[in-house]
């Protein structure tokens, strides 16, 4: 059997709240394969967001450890580490908070193209049409300017960029809960869509456990900065163990995939 892409083991991280250190991370510790989706679910608070950040290194822990297909994550430096982001992407809540809204569709995807050298400048205008073909938008969308366009289709163009540079790992920070229902679902159909295209691993944030049980294969329950448990997306979300997941469970939304459209354990 071939290793986890992603090892989370004993991630601990603390801030300071006055004269106070709160423990938004406490020992957490999990698995992702690749191809596979883990859902990461809780309550505000709980520590998620926090998570996330770490392994994107956009914070830094204060024990524990990322193994990112066999590479220390947060030992790696310099030209090591800008080589290996292109390969985890994030897609964050806010879709206008994530792009410069003054700047054109075209011009947020040609910047990772251009600053991971992933393909030459005249061949640019090509891969963008496709990456926006890829999540349902048209190729003239790329004159339109950031602010111009839907919300829905500002997710589409985030899911766009993190595609442009062919990641293996996309961790998605509650990147559907702005969006309205009907919206919410063809992004969610899009995500399978693009795992089974792909083979993408995706890290699913979300405070909404039916949305989570929508796309995801495995679930972790989030409380006060611990997992408080983790397991089969059906086995979780059918039968809780752990008092934070039965009180998430019986606040499930209807929002699901058709049955021949849900993760395959």
């Amino acid at each position: 059997m071939s290793a986890p892409l992603l090892t989370v083991s004993h991630l601990s991280k603390r801030f300071a709240t006055g004269d106070r250190r709160v423990a938004a991370l406490e020992d957490v510790s999990f698995t992702l394969d690749r191809g596979r989706t883990l859902g990461l679910v809780g309550p505000s608070g709980s520590g998620k967001s926090t998570l996330s950040r770490v392994i994107m290194r956009l914070l830094e822990p204060d024990a524990g450890s990322v193994i990112f297909d066999g590479t220390d994550l947060l030992a790696t430096r310099g030209a090591a580490l800008r080589k290996l982001r292109g390969r985890l992407q994030m897609v964050f809540q806010d879709p206008v908070a994530a792009f410069n809204p003054r700047t054109t569709v075209g011009a947020a995807l040609d910047d990772p193209l251009r600053i991971h050298a992933i393909v030459p400048r005249r061949d640019r205008p090509a891969v963008i049409a496709r990456l926006l073909d890829r999540v349902g938008l048209p190729a003239a969308l790329a004159a339109r300017a950031i602010h111009e366009i839907s919300g829905g289709q500002r997710q589409r163009v985030a899911i766009a960029r993190a595609l442009s540079t062919e990641p293996d790992l996309i961790v998605l920070d509650e990147a559907v809960s702005a969006l309205d229902v009907s919206v919410r679902g063809r992004i969610l159909e899009l995500l399978v869509d693009l795992q089974r295209e792909r083979g993408l691993a995706y890290l699913f944030v979300s405070h909404d456990l039916g949305v989570v049980r929508a796309v995801s294969h495995d679930v972790a329950i989030m409380d006060r900065g611990r997992i408080a448990e983790i397991g089969p997306a059906a086995t979780v979300v059918t039968a809780p163990v752990s008092p934070i997941g039965q009180a998430l469970v019986a606040a499930v939304p209807r929002l699901v995939l058709s049955p021949q459209d849900a993760p395959r354990a």
